[in-house]
């Protein structure tokens, strides 16, 4: 909650630069999203966004991993890397279009499943993005996030909410040490559909694997998305929640806001509220952008 000075601190967070390091989702490239990734840029050029991360999903690695509102209009893994192919010539004929009013990085979302890796490994040495959210949005193969009956048929499968979160971050962690991405797309996650996550991220064993992420991540010098889009959803608050953020800030993990785009409608939305909350948890608002997988790696070697 903010302080008695909330309305200061609004006024003052004016003044902060409104950059998304995870944003961009547009229909033009994503079946669950709306408007054509040219509109969804010029409306973060009206908004006075400063930089601004395009980060369309990767296509999957197989037709086992089709999304079902992408199989629902005969869409394929072939189909979708076509698609990505146009996306990254697309973003990139964007990012030179309006360079002179925005800064575009042409990035992507990694997915979590079985054959992962290599994949994405692939895509990136083929398309060279600009960097990788490092997401999860699967347990066991199975996606959890397109709506709550999914989510709670996982949860059973997998053996309750216990099993499901330690899983999930468990995934986490592997994705973390395996691609090594530059960014950490909604931290925590599993919480999508969970009213009691507050409690559920506090078990014992599921903050332990908490805490051994953000060590991971802080050894890989990533950056935590702080996701807005969890207001959305209908939380008290965005992803990462308040504890994790402490702890994150505590080990010095740089934390940047993103809106999570999915349209027009949705650029920008609650990020001035987003930038409060940050400032309020004294989170640094320089933000740090996101470097290139090629010298995110070489950072690491020296």
């Amino acid at each position: 909650m903010l302080s008695s000075g909330s309305v200061w601190l609004s006024e003052f967070s004016k003044m902060i630069e409104w950059v998304s390091i995870h944003g961009g989702h547009s229909g033009q490239f994503c079946n669950h999203a709306v408007d054509s990734l040219e509109v969804i840029v010029q409306a973060y050029v009206a908004a006075g966004f400063s930089w601004v991360g395009i980060t369309e999903h990767i296509p999957p690695g197989g037709d086992e991993f089709v999304y079902p509102d992408e199989q629902a209009v005969g869409l394929t893994a072939v189909s979708l890397y076509h698609r990505f192919r146009d996306y990254m010539q697309v973003g990139r004929a964007l990012q030179q279009q309006y360079a002179d009013q925005l800064t575009l990085y042409i990035g992507c979302e990694t997915e979590y499943y079985t054959g992962y890796a290599d994949h994405v490994r692939r895509l990136v040495a083929e398309f060279q993005p600009d960097y990788l959210v490092g997401s999860v949005h699967h347990l066991e193969d199975m996606s959890f996030d397109m709506d709550a009956n999914d989510y709670w048929r996982i949860v059973t499968a997998v053996g309750g909410l216990d099993a499901f979160y330690q899983k999930y971050f468990d995934q986490q962690y592997d994705m973390i040490q395996t691609l090594r991405p530059q960014v950490i797309g909604h931290f925590d996650y599993p919480r999508i559909y969970d009213p009691d996550y507050p409690t559920q991220l506090r078990q014992p064993e599921t903050w332990g694997k908490i805490m051994r992420n953000l060590h991971a991540i802080k050894e890989s010098g990533a950056i935590l998305d702080c996701n807005i889009k969890g207001w959305r959803k209908g939380h008290p608050e965005p992803y990462i929640s308040a504890p994790i953020l402490q702890e994150a800030l505590a080990l010095g993990i740089p934390v940047v806001p993103g809106d999570d785009s999915h349209g027009v409608a949705e650029v920008g939305a609650d990020l001035q509220r987003g930038i409060d909350w940050l400032q309020a948890a004294g989170v640094p608002t320089n933000w740090q952008r996101p470097c290139s997988p090629v010298s995110h790696n070489e950072k690491e070697e020296k």
